[in-house]
């Protein structure tokens, strides 16, 4: 074994392989893996090794369409064959709303980049004879979908980067890390010592022992998983090709050819996490669990009923095999917060339709400094500390539901509630429905009082709408009351805290007593967040930003801090809270409730000042994300209940109302204002999504200046608009494709339906060469094309008096 490497990736699955292999691609081959005992010795030997490009997120459908793409290249490079077998793939609709959702991801596969069509059931029986069609309504056909050998893919990636120069030992566990002051690591394994300068953990059904060597408790537990595999069967010995990979979402199943049978997997809804108290050393290789066959008997009931030859067919074989899964199914990958060069790439559930773009990712994050895509849905950071017990009940839900049809306004019950403000009981006492927020219980809308707390999940318009409808009036004609604790808040002090933040941002700081708009960026100069910054004074501020974000951003900072210890940074997401007034009677309410005092300390827009909330000491800051005129007071969290009852008390004189999330993304809709993971990400630049203007281009170096002033100037290729949309009773959701003829001229980052305004209204990105002439919109909702405007100004206060007078 060598002593030194620039980089030990732990784990010899197909992920491990893959970013060995993409490391070495673009030109890091000092590179090792550990495999404790060969190749694909963990998950990856039993995996079904199905692949499809299908997500609910472009982002990584971008990156599986890449792992797809990848298979004949490294089947060249490795001289190995993969196994490769693309005979395509059905997903099939037996009930009404399943098929509206297959149509509607049809019509969102547009702007994808998928090439795949609608087929009727009798074309489905064409090209799977096993089928029995006559309660199916229609199927989704993807010619790119198909299944290889795990065994021969792993090999084939390892084989390459070996060509490259890596080196892979196996046979070689690791048993411990230990940091090194210089952001290096000692491996010790049982094999000797190697001195890495990067870590890698990729080390599967190990990732939580792994991570644990660090101190890290990575969000992930194995999930026992069963198919079966067939003996022959006659149709398709005399059928002459092999049938399409088949997936049938109202049976949650899916199916393969496997030789003259099939493969027959199931989800079942009696999930059985597996090894919560750690993974077994020595499992792997060759071992399987123990079928449970009484689990999954309703299952492959409901499937030998689609399949009648399939439960006719002898059984060959049961795998019983673990898989990690995540609370939310995707992959843990990226930069660890708190852990210099250290890296997770674990938790892929779906390796060999992800494996390719997570290693592609990873490599590019290594080398570049960050991945070229928006991986945000697979990134390390989206969690906060969990707890086992929390972990193991979302990863259960999310197995459970594999092919569930959730619906854009659906909250999942698994591991509620988690975490509470202080107004949680006063707001269910209010009939409030709630969502959540990063583990946060928040308000989604409050129903009326004698009907049930609970929104129906659906495609169209809900039984919220009209409720809804009620507190964007209170908003816009009377005063509003938000409970905002979700939000993320940072405090940046110290002596160096306003140089190290005006290097941090692209805007300009504000002055003292004073909120601004900022926009983070990346070198590339691409967008890392859109967060405001209040001076509270001379080198005191606070940051607040979305709260799931958390961790995300306060691992960039903390990569970017000073290390003279200048700067200091205290997350008060959970120890400071904020309410949102917002309404023409705001001021009012205001100036009731704490004073006269108060209203002229936040007389200016985007003006920031301490008051006394009552017997509460808080900062007043003049903002509003509902173009209203409107405040935001933080208060620390005990305090929180005390100051939310004496708004509520006086309330009634002004028309105070409380709203939810779904009033506040209404309002904010009909002002054009965009928001993060829809019309902001990693994948934007300034320019393109009308952020230009908070950037201080001449206020002197910050990170991404350079990328931004070669972007200065040049049209984008897509630009941020906002529509309206002839709609009926359903509104566009985000990533519908928005049509010009024939041709996909954009997509929909969201949607709703704006009540102030009577506009059904969506923004998205459109080609810049749309923009250009008269064009004819439409924009696909539940598969149909519906015409759309461009909005030249927002569809409500175009101007912004309101918000500002």
């Amino acid at each position: 074994m060598k002593s030194h490497c620039q980089v030990a990736i732990i784990g010899g699955g197909v992920v491990g392989a893959s970013v060995l292999y993409h490391l070495t691609k673009f030109g890091w081959t000092d590179v090792v893996m550990l495999e404790r005992k060969v190749l694909t010795a963990g998950s990856t030997w039993h995996a079904a090794a199905g692949f499809h490009a299908f997500n609910g997120d472009p982002n990584v459908v971008r990156l599986q369409s890449y792992t797809i793409s990848l298979y004949k290249e490294i089947e060249e490079e490795g001289d190995q064959n993969v196994g490769l077998h693309v005979p395509g793939g059905i997903t099939m609709a037996a009930t009404p709303e399943r098929w509206e959702f297959l149509r509607t991801e049809w019509s969102r596969h547009r702007f994808m980049g998928l090439d795949t069509e609608l087929i009727t059931p009798s074309e489905i029986k064409t090209m799977c004879p096993l089928v029995d069609v006559s309660e199916v309504k229609g199927g989704l056909w993807a010619p790119n979908e198909g299944h290889l050998d795990p065994y021969g893919c792993t090999q084939a990636y390892a084989r390459a980067a070996r060509r490259r120069g890596a080196e892979i030992y196996q046979h070689t566990r690791v048993e411990a890390l230990e940091p090194r002051a210089d952001g290096s690591w000692t491996v010790i394994t049982d094999q000797g010592v190697i001195h890495a300068e990067h870590v890698v953990n990729a080390a599967g059904l190990w990732a939580r022992e792994v991570g644990a060597m660090a101190g890290v408790k990575l969000p992930l537990i194995p999930m026992e998983h069963h198919y079966l595999v067939t003996e022959d069967i006659p149709e398709l010995v005399t059928l002459g090709r092999e049938i399409p990979v088949m997936v049938d979402l109202d049976g949650e199943i899916y199916m393969r050819q496997e030789h003259h049978g099939v493969l027959f997997g199931v989800y079942e809804k009696r999930s059985t996490p597996w090894s919560l108290d750690g993974t077994p050393w020595e499992y792997g290789e060759t071992d399987l669990l123990p079928p449970r066959l009484e689990r999954i008997e309703d299952e492959l009931m409901r499937g030998f009923e689609r399949f009648p030859s399939v439960g006719n067919a002898g059984i060959k074989r049961v795998v019983n095999g673990p898989f990690t899964f995540t609370p939310d199914g995707n992959p843990l990958v990226g930069p660890v917060r708190g852990l210099r060069n250290y890296w997770a790439a674990c938790g892929c559930m779906a390796g060999f339709s992800q494996g390719g773009g997570v290693g592609l990712a990873l490599a590019q994050w290594m080398i570049e400094g960050e991945p070229q895509d928006n991986v945000f849905a697979m990134d390390v950071a989206r969690f906060p500390d969990l707890t086992q017990t929390y972990v193991a009940a979302k990863a259960r839900e999310f197995y459970e539901h594999r092919f569930y049809l959730a619906r854009p306004n659906e909250q999942w019950p698994a591991g509620r509630p988690l975490k509470t403000t202080p107004l949680y009981d006063l707001q269910e006492q209010a009939n409030a429905v709630f969502g959540v927020n990063y583990g946060l219980e928040t308000p989604m809308w409050f129903a009326l009082a004698g009907q049930p707390a609970h929104e129906t999940p659906t495609f169209r318009r809900s039984n919220a709408f009209e409720t809804v409808a009620a507190e964007c009036r209170a908003i816009r004609e009377q005063v509003g009351l938000f409970d905002a604790s979700g939000y993320a808040k940072y405090e940046i002090s110290g002596p160096g805290a306003e140089l190290w933040l005006d290097r941090l941002f692209a805007s300009r700081l504000p002055g003292v007593g004073r909120a601004r708009l900022a926009p983070l960026l990346s070198p590339s100069g691409r967008l890392k967040g859109d967060l405001t910054i209040l001076r509270l004074a001379a080198q005191r501020f606070l940051v607040t930003g979305s709260g799931y974000l958390q961790e995300w951003h306060l691992r960039w900072f903390e990569d970017h801090l000073p290390v003279d210890g200048s700067v200091r940074i205290d997350n008060r997401s959970e120890s400071l809270a904020m309410l949102a007034i917002a309404g023409p009677n705001a001021k009012a309410l205001v100036g009731e409730v704490f004073g006269n005092a108060a209203i002229a300390a936040a007389q200016r827009f985007m003006s920031v000042a301490r008051i006394d909330a009552g017997f509460a000491p808080a900062w007043i800051a003049r903002l509003s994300l509902t173009g209203e005129l409107g405040y935001e007071i933080y208060v620390e969290n005990h305090y929180l209940r005390s100051v939310y009852q004496r708004l509520l008390a006086a309330g009634g004189t002004f028309g105070l109302r409380q709203y939810g999330v779904w009033a506040l993304l209404s309002t904010r809709l009909e002002k054009g204002f965009g928001i993060w993971s829809r019309e902001f990400g990693p994948e934007y630049t300034p320019a393109m999504a009308d952020l230009e203007r908070f950037i201080a281009f001449d206020k002197g170096d910050f990170i991404g200046r350079e990328a931004v002033l070669a972007q200065r100037g040049v049209t984008p290729v897509h630009r941020l608009i906002t529509f309206e949309i002839d709609a009926v009773d359903a509104d566009a959701s985000g990533f519908e494709p928005v049509w010009v003829g024939d041709a996909v001229a954009g997509y929909t980052t969201s949607g709703g339906y704006g009540h102030t305004t009577g506009k059904s209204l969506a923004m998205g990105y459109v080609k810049s060469e749309y923009l250009v002439g008269a064009n004819a919109f439409e924009i696909q909702i539940l598969g149909e094309r519906r015409p759309a405007r461009i909005l030249t100004a927002p569809a409500y206060d175009p101007d912004g008096a309101r918000m500002r007078g």
